[in-house]
């Protein structure tokens, strides 16, 4: 988004942002939502991995608007998980676990586009949404997309590594090698030791087998940082998640610190018309 400073002279265009793809979501026919943050980047992932993603490097002026961004969804109407031990997509993982088991629900839809949230993709009823792109992908997207189905995204990201959180994954193991590995494997522990008992058709089998076997256990290390949680719930009933408008505080935070009369407008027009 574009630099907005309020009268005050803080930034507070990312808050705008979101608060404008969130009422987007209700304009197109979202009944129920909840945003999870990192209320907190460091998490108990930290302790397990010292190479692991911190707040460092993160945009001062963006960092600023963590807590009002939490602020204000809450008074749009929005449930809000702010993470502290857990990260954000533990707290995804969890309501989408949550919301698959009950009967009254066609179809949960994680809205992210990132690799590790593909673990919780089952068949076309968890699915994964890139916003961006317009695209829905559900077990069979994410197996054309990693060469693997959703349970082996933690073991394909121990392997291949993830830049984004911050572990490098094994010297060689590569997005195709890995895939083809894991496609007949499916879990790291099945993987054999001896690269005789192989059956793969690869090249470097040796090298590969032989690093695995050296550092099977970083690769577990990096597996369990790549698994998220689900425990404890975030939610005890998809109701919770219900939109029903913005609260009374709302209109008074658009106007005294987000400068937009426009979102409280579109706020209070999507909740009226479903008065």
């Amino acid at each position: 988004m574009p630099s907005h400073l309020n009268d005050d002279g803080r930034e507070v265009a990312a808050v705008r942002g979101v608060l404008a793809s969130v009422l987007g979501l209700l304009a197109d026919g979202v009944t129920h939502v909840g945003v999870a943050t990192d209320h907190v980047i460091e998490s108990f992932r930290n302790d397990m991995w010292p190479g692991y993603k911190t707040g460092a490097g993160v945009d001062p002026l963006l960092l600023g608007q963590f807590g009002l961004l939490e602020e204000a969804l809450v008074a749009m109407g929005v449930v809000v998980w702010p993470m502290v031990d857990l990260e954000a997509d533990d707290a995804l993982a969890s309501a989408a676990a949550v919301a698959a088991t009950d009967p009254a629900v066609s179809q949960v839809i994680i809205c992210t586009p990132d690799k590790d949230l593909g673990q919780c993709v089952v068949g076309d009823r968890v699915v994964q949404m890139d916003r961006r792109k317009g695209t829905v992908i559900g077990a069979e997207g994410v197996r054309a997309k990693f060469g693997v189905g959703p349970a082996s995204i933690p073991d394909y990201l121990a392997l291949v590594g993830d830049s984004a959180d911050g572990f490098p994954g094994l010297p060689g193991w590569g997005a195709k090698t890995t895939a083809a590995v894991l496609a007949r494997y499916e879990h790291i522990e099945a993987i054999p030791d001896a690269p005789g008992q192989w059956d793969v058709p690869i090249n470097r089998v040796a090298g590969l087998a032989a690093t695995l076997a050296a550092q099977r256990d970083l690769a577990m290390l990096f597996r369990d940082l790549a698994t998220l949680r689900t425990s404890p719930p975030v939610l005890d009933s998809v109701e919770e998640l219900r939109w029903t408008g913005p609260r009374g505080e709302f209109a008074a935070l658009c106007a005294g610190v987000l400068d937009s009369r426009s979102l409280v407008e579109r706020a209070e027009r999507l909740a009226g018309g479903r008065a």
